[in-house]
């Protein structure tokens, strides 16, 4: 089994563990924004800040191959891929 591959299977069964899921850097302003507007709709969220986490570029690997997206905020809600910050504030306003 390569590294991907784990950090894939984190990536899937990540996202079916809480109603939303981040993917997320400590660093980036967007990702602060995303996480503000989900807490402020009363959203459970998890949140994996991969600039915290040794795997953390596998990870973001593994997410280009998943979503097609490389860069965060990665966002899910309910197992299924949002997007990034603007998807994810343009989801919040539709309901």
């Amino acid at each position: 089994r390569t590294r991907t591959m784990s950090a894939k299977e984190f990536v899937l069964k990540t996202v079916k563990s809480a109603p939303a899921v981040v993917f997320s850097k400590t660093t980036c302003g967007f990702c602060t924004r995303t996480k503000q507007a989900l807490a402020a709709k009363g959203i459970e969220v998890q949140v994996i800040e991969l600039d915290k986490r040794a795997d953390g570029a596998d990870i973001q690997a593994a997410l280009l191959e998943v979503t097609k997206q490389r860069t965060v905020p990665n966002v899910w809600y309910k197992g299924n891929f949002i997007g990034g910050n603007d998807d994810t504030q343009a989801a919040i306003k539709a309901g």
